[in-house]
């Protein structure tokens, strides 16, 4: 097992796009050739045309260094690929170059959009993880850089599959960035540093919370297509988006392993779903994660109205404790001398307003590119969904599952993702009511 070594969201460019078009003239098409040069234009093909993806691309256009453009499209539903098109090219009209001819729609669309480009080009994997595997692997074959976002695999085989692609991707040269943005955090950067100096002492306690409103999936309509309906309602699928404990809590495992400086060898969970608007999933999950020196990590998950809500992660250690992040919209990390978090108990906060790290994410991928400096962010987001699904199967399965577990099961839900269709029999079903039946403890099997 291996040591460690964006203010607004994303989705805030969908209300944004107005403010943050800027003018730029569209280049010419690359020449082939290794890495582009510094200064040299870089072409993207987007394949996954959702929230996630369309931010990513307005993030890459906020690069310094030389120009982007816009060169592919592709997504498995029309609608969506031409919300994104029409958005972007409203936007950023000199460097969306996206005619139909190279605006792919289908399950195989994605190998059209990554053949349309060059070496030093960069395609951005933006769809759910059931898919990220095979579009990661196809990608490196094809030897161009990869943006991929979280979550990266839904089970232990799939992540296997992503491990053996970054061997390659690694071998190739290539750059690859991951959308573990908080690590581009400047304040995050700085707390995290300060701790691994002794500012708290040893770290004995890791506390992290995203406690909100519950994620809503409306009964499947009586005549709906099977497959349709989970791939357009993904985080309430497991088999599609590997689950919102893994999907929206991942940043935060992640971080909160940063602070350790390791990742955890264990872990136990409990959980549940007091309400069924939930597809397959629960709506509330608390895992204890152990660490081989002892230390414990809790995480929180809850998703239900009217109740008490946080969405932050703190340390603790043997002289003192940290705020990692106060808020989502901003971190603004502290350092306490006791388990105290009082105002007159702390002993430094970061001050000025941080960066925002989904356009520092891109800087450094860009630059990598240009200035052909190593960059592969893909082994620790590895490592960081091996410590995410040791949660989620814990608390599906009430069992207490270790790091090795994981990474040795055999245990996939979707065992030929590459063929499926539409036309593929659904990995699950919904019962006579149109709701989907949650993992039951103690019976349910995921490993």
């Amino acid at each position: 097992m291996n040591e460690m070594i964006r203010n607004t969201t994303r989705r805030d460019f969908l209300k944004n796009t107005g403010r943050l078009a800027a003018a730029s003239a569209l280049v010419g098409g690359l020449a082939s050739r290794l890495e582009a040069a510094d200064g040299q234009p870089i072409k993207l093909a987007l394949v996954g045309c959702g929230g996630r993806g369309t931010g990513a691309v307005a993030d890459a256009f906020t690069t310094k260094g030389g120009p982007i453009s816009l060169h592919a499209m592709a997504d498995i539903f029309e609608a969506r690929l031409q919300g994104s098109f029409n958005q972007l090219k409203k936007a950023y009209p000199d460097r969306v170059d996206v005619p139909k001819e190279r605006q792919f729609v289908g399950f195989d669309a994605y190998k059209k959009a990554i053949d349309s480009l060059s070496p030093g080009d960069v395609v951005l994997l933006t769809t759910h993880a059931a898919f990220r595997p095979i579009h990661y692997e196809y990608a490196v074959s094809k030897g161009v850089n990869v943006f991929m976002e979280k979550s990266f695999a839904t089970d232990p085989p799939t992540l296997r599959r992503m491990r053996k692609a970054t061997e390659s991707a690694l071998q190739k040269n290539l750059k690859v960035s991951v959308g573990f943005m908080w690590r581009h955090s400047k304040a995050r950067q700085e707390v995290i540093r300060r701790i691994h100096d002794g500012a708290i002492g040893q770290v004995h306690t890791l506390r992290i919370y995203r406690v909100h409103g519950p994620w809503y999936c409306q009964p499947q309509p009586a005549k709906a297509n099977e497959v349709m309906f989970q791939l357009q309602h993904p985080n309430s699928f497991t088999w599609v988006s590997s689950g919102f404990f893994i999907d929206w809590h991942c940043h935060n495992i992640d971080v909160a392993c940063w602070a350790k400086g390791a990742w955890p060898v264990s872990a136990q969970g409990m959980g549940g779903r007091c309400f069924p608007q939930a597809g397959n999933q629960f709506d509330h999950y608390t895992v204890e994660y152990t660490f081989a020196d002892g230390a414990k990590l809790f995480v929180f998950t809850r998703h239900m109205n009217n109740c008490w809500e946080t969405y932050s992660d703190y340390a603790h250690g043997s002289q003192g404790s940290a705020v990692l992040m106060a808020s989502l919209g901003a971190p603004k990390p502290k350092i306490y001398k006791s388990q105290n978090m009082a105002p007159d108990q702390m002993t430094w906060e970061y001050e000025p307003a941080d960066c925002n790290p989904y356009h520092d994410e891109w800087q450094v991928l860009v630059d990598a590119i240009r200035q052909d400096k190593k960059h592969n962010e893909a082994v620790r987001a590895a490592d960081a969904s091996v410590a995410a699904l040791m949660g989620r199967i814990a608390t599906h399965t009430g069992q207490m599952v270790t790091w090795d577990q994981v990474t040795n099961s055999n245990f996939q839900f979707v065992k030929d993702i590459e063929n499926m269709t539409f036309d593929t029999p659904a990995p699950i079903h919904a019962g006579p009511d149109g709701l989907y039946a949650a993992p039951e403890p103690g019976i349910y099997q995921e490993l």
